[in-house]
């Protein structure tokens, strides 16, 4: 076992574990947005209305893909943990895509994503399983009110970009936007299939991470946290699923730290650099990657 050494972290991240400011959930309770998200759900089951064909599947699959890599490769490794640098246009346009995903704006998620991290599994974590069970975790804070508001201290960073700050504030605009697109295209089964089934199984994978991943799987490092490797979840969500990984040493832009540790959101990142949209990623330390593995 390895225990982790908190000297390595870039001071941008989120500081050691303390004592949080406000407490237990003081002002807690059940958020209107419930029923859209109730909504999503009831959605789904139009499908045994429009029916299923291949276009339909192959359009929710791809779908799901490409705004999972928004959230993993956007929302998380860039917005919360700036694992690598890019373009203004292109920040812009992981935080547009990342939005589809209707999981709020890329402002809200890498302020409350760092809080995460700031508290992990102790009293203050946004989300843990350990503290207040796989429901609060899984979902049960995303529909509390406390939760409503940006933290706008945890992300002072991307709040200077105006355009954020307004992307943020219109997260809706333009996952609505695409479900319009969708229905003009191919009418419901395209909306159905491609905005609510994908948006839904888009939700419940994502959420693992915060959930499963801090129950299920195996623990290489000593993180000071419940967090697990899970080869599933890797799989299903580009890579998150190294979750032990990631909470050892949040700071690269690799969370699969071996060869064998499917992570394609790294991949993708890295066929980008090739083309110069994204450039200065961050690898994981020559130690930690020479380590042995379990």
């Amino acid at each position: 076992m390895l225990e982790i050494d908190r000297t390595s972290l870039p001071s941008l991240d989120v500081e050691p574990k303390a004592a949080p400011v406000d407490g237990a959930k003081s002002e807690s309770g059940v958020s209107v947005k419930i029923i859209p998200f109730i909504f999503m759900h009831v959605a789904c089951v139009a499908v045994f209305f429009t029916g299923v064909s291949w276009s339909a599947v192959l359009l929710c699959a791809a779908l799901y893909a490409l705004r999972m890599f928004a959230l993993t490769a956007g929302y998380h490794r860039y917005f919360s943990h700036r694992t690598y640098k890019t373009s203004r246009w292109f920040q812009f346009a992981l935080g547009l895509l990342g939005t589809m995903a209707v999981q709020k704006g890329p402002l809200w998620w890498a302020a409350h994503h760092r809080r995460h991290h700031k508290y992990t599994d102790q009293e203050g974590d946004v989300h843990s399983p350990v503290q207040d069970g796989f429901w609060w975790s899984h979902v049960g804070w995303i529909i509390d009110i406390k939760y409503d508001e940006t933290d706008w201290d945890a992300i002072k960073d991307f709040a200077r970009y105006p355009e954020m700050r307004w992307l943020n504030k219109y997260h809706l605009v333009p996952p609505v936007a695409l479900a319009v697109a969708l229905f003009f295209i191919g009418g419901w089964q395209f909306l159905v299939w491609g905005f609510f089934v994908s948006t839904v199984i888009l939700y419940h994978c994502t959420f693992s991470i915060n959930s499963l991943a801090h129950m299920w799987g195996t623990r290489r490092y000593q993180s000071g946290d419940e967090s697990r490797n899970n080869l599933l979840l890797a799989l299903i969500t580009g890579g998150e699923g190294w979750h032990n990984n990631h909470h050892y040493y949040m700071s690269t832009v690799k969370q699969g730290f071996f060869w064998w540790e499917v992570d394609f959101s790294y991949y993708a990142l890295r066929m980008l650099s090739w083309f110069g949209i994204v450039w200065d990623l961050r690898m994981p330390p020559k130690h930690l990657v020479e380590a042995k593995s379990r």
